[in-house]
């Protein structure tokens, strides 16, 4: 999703200027930035992002799968800022930390 992406010092709080290499259906910023551990990411992604229906099973299907630490079909990012910097979900949870969700994108 993303190519480039350079910090731009406004003097004040600052921009983050993104090149994007595809097309992006929907994102969002979260606020306010709530606090996310490792083990709530999964959740996190079960409710921002889009994933195959699964009707009235779905709730059941996703703690099922988190059980056995099996990833179901997911697109999609959400961008959390955490004590090793700015990263996506996946990258996260490869890294055990958790932080604040900034913003999702699929």
């Amino acid at each position: 999703y993303i190519g480039e992406f350079e910090y731009v010092d406004d003097h004040r709080a600052g921009k983050i200027v993104v090149e994007l290499n595809g097309r992006l259906n929907k994102c969002g910023v979260i606020s306010p930035r709530f606090d996310v551990g490792v083990k709530e990411i999964e959740p996190w992604t079960a409710r921002l992002l889009p994933s195959p229906p699964f009707c009235h099973w779905r709730e059941a299907w996703i703690k099922l799968m988190s059980i056995f630490r099996y990833r179901y079909m997911q697109f999609g990012y959400i961008v959390l800022t955490t004590s090793a910097g700015i990263m996506d979900h996946e990258e996260a949870r490869r890294k055990n930390v958790g932080g604040k969700v900034l913003g999702f994108f699929y």
